[in-house]
């Protein structure tokens, strides 16, 4: 006899009725919370006219991201326009309030989620509860929730594990797309993606900070501060993994010898080898042992 089909849940009270279309999941709505992360349910939702959410607090973790319409959110006595791209989290101890703008209902993707992994996450991503975030894209998001939406609508016996790891997905996907508040932050990151740029095309050509600086027409201290501020890295380090992924490129897919592709980027082949060991962890001689 064939397997009848899993039931959907009941959804839990906390789940807003007052929509016109939705599409949720119910993953695991008694989690444990010794659980490192537990995803309790999530979706996308298109609210109604009335929709409107007063609450003083929450059982979950939760992300929202704002696609479509308007509105207004009160997130921990806090004020906050709602417009596509928005991204606000609340959890135990944050109240939430939130009402659509008449005429511009809400559409909005969601997640609930638990566990001292969670919390972490969201503090590493500057999005801990009672944050509210804008987006300056929020395509690679969307794409992070449609696919959370789909794994958690599978009923996989690995489902669980693999919504979990979607959600850190999703986390750093939002903070990859967090526009700057203030208009210092959006210029510094301007200043960065264009030497970033710089770099990325002519990395062959660069060979010390100085050089970097120079090309990029900023002060070195400062080149440094913007590529440890947004890429967690010196702009020297940048460079070298850049350099060594071309190099490894270069001895994979011809016969150049190592001293030779050491020479082509104008580096000893000692000091080209210690680089290379420690951007991927062998040294040339042995990646080139492993071409087959």
């Amino acid at each position: 006899m064939a397997n009848a089909p899993r039931k959907t849940p009941k959804p839990p009270d906390y789940v807003s009725q007052q929509v016109t279309t939705a599409r949720r999941f119910y993953q695991n709505l008694r989690p444990n919370p010794k659980l490192p992360l537990t995803v309790v349910c999530g979706g996308w939702e298109e609210c109604a006219p009335d929709y409107v959410i007063d609450r003083k607090t929450f059982p979950f973790l939760t992300v929202e991201l704002v696609v479509t319409g308007r509105g207004e959110l009160d997130l921990a006595g806090t004020r906050h326009p709602l417009v596509p791209g928005t991204v606000f989290c609340y959890g135990p101890g944050i109240s939430q309030h939130i009402r659509p703008t008449p005429g511009a209902p809400l559409g909005k993707y969601f997640v609930n989620f638990t566990g001292r992994r969670g919390q972490t996450l969201l503090r590493e991503c500057r999005l801990k509860p009672g944050t509210c975030v804008q987006l300056s894209s929020a395509t690679e998001a969307r794409h992070a929730f449609e696919a959370l939406v789909r794994l958690g609508s599978a009923y996989h016996r690995l489902g669980g594990r693999m919504c979990a790891l979607q959600v850190e997905l999703l986390l750093l996907a939002l903070v990859r797309s967090t526009r700057p508040s203030s208009a210092s932050e959006r210029r510094a990151l301007a200043t960065f993606e264009r030497c970033r740029q710089h770099l990325d095309t002519h990395f062959l050509s660069l060979s010390s900070l100085q050089q970097i600086a120079a090309a990029c027409h900023v002060d070195g201290a400062y080149l440094c501060r913007l590529f440890r501020r947004f890429q967690d890295e010196s702009p020297f380090h940048y460079l070298q993994r850049l350099q060594m992924q071309w190099a490894a490129g270069r001895l994979h897919t011809s016969n150049r010898l190592v001293r030779e592709v050491a020479d082509e980027l104008r580096i000893g082949p000692f000091q080209f080898s210690r680089t290379f060991k420690r951007i991927h962890g062998v040294s040339p001689t042995a990646f080139l042992g492993t071409r087959g």
